[in-house]
């Protein structure tokens, strides 16, 4: 057997990329913009999910032993800011968490056919803590059996209800019914001039991020210089196509301002399977996209914090942080993460609905990964001049002036994303625009000064791997 036959081909690669990014929990976010939906997925897809993927590919390719984000930014810039870009990908993770599982218990309510739990706060918390905290102590035992349940679940609940809302919003269309979301005014271009009108752009940009962890697998690719672009295009066109046919399907169906955050996917299949009288489809699904995002967070719970792990016994973390128990499974840093999406769930009882609350938790998760994605940019560029003979099987063509503009143009849509998340979104009821933006603003203080404060107070005696070499 040829050495070749074992390296992922182009379409496997692009199809590893889509596991990473794709995910329904946005489609009713995109589809309360309206006709202008397509400028803002044009925007993620050509200003961070490209450029996010050729610079991801050549760091990956140029340090691919112990990859990620903490190898690269350390490379560049020394342990204290690769801790820190770790740090923001695992705390962003673990706010993650809670808008997940939030979109999770807007579908639960269909399938208990009660769909006005969707919108009961008290619901949604108690969803997110009993779910959230069950998968954490499956992850304390280290159940690897189950990996093949949660995996079914996943793509079962992701991409199975995607076509199926895809097929009946094309349905609808074709049958002559009226879109909603061009009843009122439409515009490509939103408008600008109010940043609160745009501010949904933040937690769209997020719904594009991912790309650099299928970065880490190039190496496996036989020619990365050639077939990696190529993967590239092909996960972005897939991507692109069903957030954007998603979104239209629920877009619509629904008015834009009763479409919520965490069930508007729901909405859609309840009036496009009445319209086509299969009704008795609408719990189904419900169970499918409801177990889909659980299956989800259980796969994901124990892996990036994994990662802090391994800084941990670096010595970047305190030996409290480095306990493991006897299977192996980071059990203190799992109940520090727990702790932080307990407290954090609670702003679903402090904001006036649910929607509000979701979005809150999405511009505080993509502000702060965002952050860490400037880190990201400014390493490439850094390790072009730093480091410049390091071998890299894939090179972002151009010399050192491209990597500069793919760079430049990746660092200035994040900025701007990070701006625009501290607006109060107008398509929402908020309740206090000062809450809003002080809870943002402290929370992006707290998460990115905590690992700056960690490094300065670190010990030698912290690190493991010292000790045990």
């Amino acid at each position: 057997m040829s050495k070749s036959q074992h390296k992922l081909s182009i379409f496997v690669m692009a199809m590893m990329n889509v596991a990473l990014v794709l995910s329904l929990r946005g489609l009713p976010m995109m589809a309360r913009e309206g006709l202008s939906m397509i400028f803002y997925i044009l925007f993620a897809s050509v200003f961070f999910l490209l450029p996010v993927s050729l610079v991801s590919a050549e760091l990956a390719t140029g340090w691919p032993k112990k990859g990620g984000v903490y190898r690269w930014v350390k490379e560049a810039f020394g342990a204290k800011w690769g801790f820190t870009a770790i740090w923001l990908q695992w705390v962003q993770n673990t706010i993650w968490y809670s808008t997940v599982l939030a979109f999770a218990a807007g579908a639960l309510s269909y399938l208990f056919l009660t769909p006005e739990l969707a919108s009961n706060r008290l619901f949604v918390v108690m969803i997110i803590l009993v779910v959230y905290w069950g998968a954490t102590f499956i992850n304390f035992y280290g159940l690897k059996t189950a990996s093949w349940l949660t995996t079914i679940l996943v793509m079962g609940g992701t991409i199975f209800p995607a076509l199926i809302i895809i097929l009946l919003g094309l349905f609808w269309i074709l049958s002559g019914h009226p879109l909603e979301f061009l009843q009122g005014p439409a515009h490509f271009f939103p408008d600008f001039s109010q940043f609160d009108r745009v501010a949904f752009l933040a937690g769209i940009v997020l719904l594009f991020s991912g790309m650099e962890v299928g970065a880490v697998h190039v190496m496996e690719m036989e020619n990365p210089k050639k077939n990696y672009p190529k993967s590239i295009l092909v996960s972005a066109v897939v991507i692109v196509l069903i957030f954007l046919l998603g979104s239209f399907a629920i877009a619509a169906t629904i008015p834009p301002s009763e479409i919520s955050l965490t069930a508007g996917i729901m909405q859609g299949f309840q009036e496009l399977l009445h319209q086509f009288h299969i009704d008795w489809l609408l719990p189904i699904l419900g169970f499918l996209v409801a177990f889909g995002a659980m299956g989800s967070v259980i796969a994901w719970i124990g892996g990036p914090s994994k990662g802090l792990l391994a800084t941990a016994k670096e010595g970047d973390l305190p030996p409290f942080m480095q306990y493991t128990n006897k299977k192996g499974i980071q059990t203190h840093i799992l109940w520090i993460q727990g702790a932080i999406v307990t407290v954090l769930s609670l702003v679903f009882l402090l904001m006036p609905n649910v929607s509000s609350g979701f979005f809150l938790l999405t511009a505080l998760t993509a502000t702060l990964y965002l952050i860490m994605y400037i880190l990201l940019y400014a390493s490439a560029i850094r390790l072009r001049y730093s480091q410049p003979k390091i071998p890299r099987k894939y090179t972002i063509p151009g010399g050192n002036l491209m990597m500069w503009l793919i760079s430049g143009i990746g660092i200035a849509a994040v900025l701007f994303a990070i701006v625009v998340s501290f607006f109060p979104p107008a398509q929402l009821t908020i309740g206090s625009p000062l809450f809003y933006v002080l809870f943002i603003a402290v929370g992006v203080v707290v998460f990115v000064v905590a690992p700056l404060i960690i490094n300065h107070y670190k010990r030698p005696s912290w690190s493991v791997e010292k000790e045990e070499k």
